[in-house]
């Protein structure tokens, strides 16, 4: 199994970022697809879940309205478009599949004028 994150940079607060997440080595179709992120000396925290089914999707309250997952089976990949960027959004940002504890490398997001 394989997660690859990218798209992270920096920005500007109101500006926005699309993640990527490629897949590799499982059902990519067959499995709820996360975006975690974890900021300097804070918790690994949860921000987005799409299902594999019927692509339903959850956000923590403080990136609703302003996040959106989604994903590409055919591409095998997941996708966290971040808008309305804050700094305190600022963090690595890692995907991870609910096909067992398998973690990317994550993508640096810094978010600051």
């Amino acid at each position: 199994v394989q997660l690859v994150e990218s798209g992270g940079d920096w920005v500007q607060p109101g500006g926005s970022l699309r993640l990527s997440c490629a897949a590799s080595g499982f059902a990519f179709q067959n499995y709820d697809m996360k975006w975690y992120r974890q900021a300097p000396g804070k918790e690994r925290e949860l921000v987005a879940i799409i299902s594999s089914r019927f692509d339903s999707t959850s956000y923590v309250s403080s990136v609703k309205g302003r996040f959106t997952i989604s994903r590409d089976n055919a591409k095998n990949t997941a996708y966290l478009q971040m808008d309305n960027l804050k700094p305190e959004d600022t963090a690595v940002y890692y995907c991870h599949t609910s096909a067992g504890d398998y973690w990317g490398h994550g993508t640096q997001v810094t978010v600051s004028s």
